[in-house]
């Protein structure tokens, strides 16, 4: 997992091919204008913008999730977003078979920590890291990237 500011975005660019173009997305775009939806951005990168009430914790770890096909760059376009976080290799709790349609697979397991982003801050989630999102107050405008590995 990384967690860190947009500025800081190009010490990133080497750790997958994808990763400058999908950067250069989230610099270029005027996210705090953009519509609410889903879009390509280029062969095996996908953006998904939202702006929804936070969850709760309870609610949010139901669905403690992580992807074996693609990296999620999560970035904070407005608001504070919480997330929960827990290495893989450690949940013992599947809650479900792996979705391959969905690239998704659930835990019951409980988070080992929690952290916070902020207008401009990202979070980058490989298959190794398992997160349950949206945790908050209020409305939080958000950009997923899906970075096809």
């Amino acid at each position: 997992m990384i967690i860190d500011s947009i500025q800081n975005a190009p010490r990133y660019f080497s750790v997958h091919p994808l990763f400058k173009k999908a950067f250069e997305f989230i610099s270029q775009t005027d996210l705090a204008n953009a519509e609410i939806g889903k879009s390509d951005i280029a062969e095996g990168l996908k953006a998904i913008i939202s702006n929804s009430p936070g969850k709760t914790k309870e609610a949010s770890i139901a669905k403690f999730e992580c992807h074996n096909q693609n990296i999620d760059i999560q970035f904070c376009i407005d608001g504070l977003e919480t997330f929960g976080w827990r290495p893989r290799q450690t949940c013992t709790k599947p809650n479900g078979e792996y979705n391959n349609e969905k690239d998704v697979l659930f835990f019951k397991d409980a988070p080992d920590m929690y952290f916070q982003l902020t207008d401009g801050q990202f979070a980058v989630f490989f298959p190794e890291d398992v997160h349950a999102p949206m945790i908050g107050e209020g409305d939080i405008k958000k950009l997923v990237i899906k970075v096809k590995i």
